[in-house]
């Protein structure tokens, strides 16, 4: 990875790196240990809970090193060009990032980790996805004051964040800036909107699919998910690949209209949730989407300069897409975009709104609480 630091701010600095991370297979990952971790965790008479838990604890600091690391505060020095290539080769060959924060500060990872995102510890603390938060939402709490004013904080820093995102995606593609939330727009402003999620432990995870592999319909993603129990994989490469859990970190991904629109240059990435045998997974996302009526197609200037090399994406009306992709979520989406690509003599291309056409009205984008559980079927 370019300009990847050999450390990791989220790593103890006595952090042993020795170890080494070999992929046999889409679902396992093999660790051969050093002499150091083998008597760390084989011997002082450790349990087998303890011994379990020291091989995850490695594991997953390794899987922090595969990811790529952005630090927002470096946009605004001498390491902005460095900073903005990182986060162009993320977008490119990850189509995810993850955040973490440090000293009050919130950071991401397309999948890509940005430090420094400018969420507060204590803001993300008031939800933190645990038992207690998923019952507030769930129970009368959450039409508190105190919950609500949270929440509706919460959310609005996110919204914020995402087309902070979408401005950094229009600078590394030659794009003039605000054209992808311009893109988003239709008559009635982008959409935003705000689920949690929870899956229940499964003792035998075996039986059940959990949340099978798909893309995200949607425009960009910022995942707020559990901070102790693990779950989400990433497909890349051919292997699926664990989003360690990480406290006060935020997932990046993009969905499948920033692939339209981008004409291929950023790819939606194909990742699902497996079952696991300890612990109830939760998880808050928000979504940052088109408008139901926004007119999805490439962008000319990226047509443009990839005309000869690959094939134009598909023109329609984002509304359509959703009502198509509800049946197909998991099935590929390049049948979905070739469906799309046949009712293109159907759809009104007109241009893409202005900002100004919006400076007198509201935007009118919505957060809506969906939580629902994943219930295990054996």
């Amino acid at each position: 990875m370019h300009g990847k630091s050999s450390s990791h701010p989220g790593l103890a600095k006595n952090q042993s790196r020795k170890g080494r991370v070999t992929k046999v297979g889409p679902n396992h990952l093999s660790m051969m240990l050093s002499k150091e971790e083998e008597t760390m965790v084989h011997g002082h008479g450790f349990s087998q809970k303890k011994r379990e838990k020291q091989l995850r604890e490695s594991e997953i600091h390794r899987e922090m090193e595969s990811f790529p690391v952005i630090n927002m505060e470096n946009l605004n020095g001498e390491e902005r060009a460095a900073t903005m290539e990182n986060i162009k080769d993320a977008c490119e060959n990850w189509g995810f990032f993850e955040s973490f924060t440090e000293l009050g500060y919130g950071g991401f990872m397309v999948f890509l980790q940005l430090v420094n995102h400018g969420i507060s510890h204590e803001l993300m603390d008031t939800w933190r996805i645990d038992k207690g938060a998923l019952q507030e939402v769930y129970g009368a709490e959450v039409q508190g004051n105190g919950g609500k004013k949270a929440m509706k904080e919460f959310t609005a820093h996110l919204e914020k964040l995402a087309e902070l995102l979408l401005d950094l995606l229009c600078e590394n593609l030659g794009l003039e800036k605000g054209y992808l939330k311009k893109a988003f727009y239709g008559s009635q402003g982008p959409s935003f909107g705000t689920k949690v999620s929870n899956y229940p432990p499964c003792p035998q995870p075996e039986l059940i699919k959990g949340l099978r592999a798909h893309t995200d319909a949607g425009g960009i993603i910022l995942l707020f998910q559990d901070d102790k129990v693990s779950g989400l994989q990433l497909l890349k490469d051919g292997q699926w690949i664990d989003v360690p859990p990480m406290r006060h970190s935020i997932v990046i991904n993009l969905g499948d209209q920033l692939e339209v629109i981008t004409n291929g240059k950023y790819k939606s990435v194909v990742h699902r949730v497996i079952a696991q045998t300890d612990g109830n997974r939760m998880s808050l996302a928000s979504f940052y989407n088109p408008g139901s009526d926004a007119v999805i197609y490439p962008a000319p200037a990226l047509v443009e300069k990839e005309k000869e090399t690959s094939e134009v994406y598909p023109k329609f009306v984002f509304e359509d897409y959703m009502k198509l992709y509800a049946g197909l979520k998991f099935q590929a989406k390049e049948p979905r975009f070739e469906a799309m690509k046949a009712m293109e003599p159907t759809v009104n291309l007109g241009p893409i709104a202005s900002f100004e056409s919006f400076a007198n009205r509201k935007q009118m984008g919505f957060v809506c609480f969906l939580c629902y559980y994943a219930k295990p079927s054996y």
